[in-house]
């Protein structure tokens, strides 16, 4: 029996609450997924030690960097289906749905198998210390076995965003995010693993929601309906994903690597520092998972939108999604501030690796809404189909900034405060070209408009 999920009217009627429907959602998603990230680390943190917290927190990087390429190609996933509903070419969204799931799960596939392969040297240019190097690489091989179910379930998700439903895959993500504890709890408790332990739970929780995600559309009665005899490549289709998707990819790759960079610095400070960071990031990311819900609300509307050739609501779109966003992103900010100290004891106990976790959620929280500049900007670029704008900026905005300052100013001054500054000076940088590239694209996208309308007007 197949079921209807109501689709939302991003073409018509008012936006500022559409606009909410669709973030909180998809912001209460990744909070979720984060908190259940970071019961992995809690877990080992708890009943194995800080070695083992370090390990976990010290792939966070290099597996962010991985997912990040594929991410963004669901994000053009996500703009090619909402154009093509926006166009109401039902045709083009089926060949699109089958298209992208089809290439996430063999994609999957090769990067897992690769990444096995190379496991070792690539954590090896981490600088992770010795003594936690090979729990590294012991949670970092189980986790990447999971690749497939992994990008089976984000481009699933950007299948259900493209028609305003982020209900869905949040109700998917409870249900296996708890299971997801339970096995970390039975599997370092009762199995006495180890890092194994909670990056199996991780996988295992994976697969269960990427099959929850797979069976609901298999049960829609809408456009998106999915059925395995329709699998296919269609290469048109597939080439425009990563057209728009790839360059979005190669953004969240530069955040990574950037971050990696830093994270090798972080690593040379020691293993209480490496665990104070390890423990802050997966705080101070509940922030960013609210920013970055806005910003995909923004790529979808203006998406679907800009395909219906609606410009006054593209514009519309942009405005409101940066308002709402400023808002959401300064209150999660201001309570993570509050209650940054007693949330890090959850992790461990120890004073230094609070005080230390205090320092990093300070430089990154009261900097996050540069933050937003840059994801709405982005979002709202992707959203017209010129996503590799954001793409440069960003590599030499985030990417170049904090590789010179690490190889400049923390290299003369090895120290902890010296190397979180790297972030809100980054995000300021960044955050000023892209405003100016917003407003240059802006001018062009608006005469595209405008010439479209023309043409239309000189044939009736």
């Amino acid at each position: 029996m197949k079921t209807e999920t109501k689709e939302m009217d991003m073409l018509n009627g008012s936006m500022g609450d559409k606009i909410l429907k669709f973030a909180l959602p998809l912001a209460a998603t990744g909070v979720l997924q984060q908190l259940f990230n970071a019961a992995d680390i809690a877990v080992v943190g708890r009943f194995v030690g800080k070695n083992a917290m370090a390990a976990v927190g010290s792939n966070s990087p290099i597996t962010a960097l991985i997912i990040s390429l594929f991410t963004g190609i669901s994000i053009g996933a996500n703009v090619v289906i909402a154009k093509f509903i926006g166009q109401k070419r039902m045709d083009g969204v089926k060949r699109a749905v089958h298209t992208s799931l089809l290439f996430a799960f063999l994609s999957g596939i090769v990067f897992a198998v690769l990444c096995e392969i190379i496991s070792r040297p690539l954590l090896g240019i981490m600088s992770i210390p010795e003594n936690v190097f090979d729990m590294a690489l012991l949670y970092f091989r189980v986790y990447v076995a999971g690749m497939p179910v992994i990008l089976l379930y984000d481009f699933s998700s950007a299948i259900f965003r493209s028609r305003g439903n982020t209900r869905t895959p949040l109700i998917c993500l409870l249900v296996s995010g708890i299971i997801n504890v339970i096995l970390n709890l039975f599997f370092v408790l009762v199995l006495k693993m180890t890092v194994n332990g909670v990056a199996l739970a991780t996988v295992m929780a994976n697969l269960i929601s990427s099959a929850l995600l797979i069976w609901f559309l298999m049960h829609e009665d809408s456009e998106v309906h999915f059925s395995f005899k329709a699998l296919t490549i269609d290469r048109h289709t597939l080439k425009e994903m990563i057209r728009i998707g790839l360059p979005a990819g190669v953004q969240g790759m530069v955040f990574a690597v950037s971050n990696m960079i830093i994270q090798s610095s972080i690593n040379k400070l020691g293993e209480d520092i490496m665990a104070a960071s390890s423990a802050a990031f997966n705080i101070e990311i509940f922030a960013y998972y609210v920013i970055n819900a806005f910003g995909q609300a923004c790529t979808t509307f203006v998406g679907q939108n800009y395909g219906a050739g609606k410009p006054e609501r593209c514009l519309k779109a942009t405005k409101l999604s940066l308002l709402l966003d400023l808002g959401f992103t300064a209150a999660m900010c201001t309570l993570i501030l509050i209650f940054g100290k007693y949330l890090l004891l959850i992790f461990n106990d120890d004073p230094n690796v609070i005080s230390m976790g205090v320092v990093r959620l300070r430089y990154i929280l009261l900097a996050e809404v540069l933050n937003v500049v840059i994801e709405i900007s982005s979002g709202c670029m992707r959203g017209y189909g010129r996503s590799l704008i954001p793409a440069l900026i960003c590599t030499g905005g985030i990417c170049g900034v904090r590789i010179l300052w690490v190889y400049t100013v923390f290299k003369a001054h090895t120290d902890f405060d010296v190397l979180m500054i790297t972030y809100p000076v980054s995000w300021a940088v960044t955050g000023g070209l892209m405003t100016l590239a917003y407003f240059i694209m802006k001018k062009h996208s608006m005469k595209d408009f405008f010439a479209l309308k023309e043409v239309k007007n000189d044939k009736n």
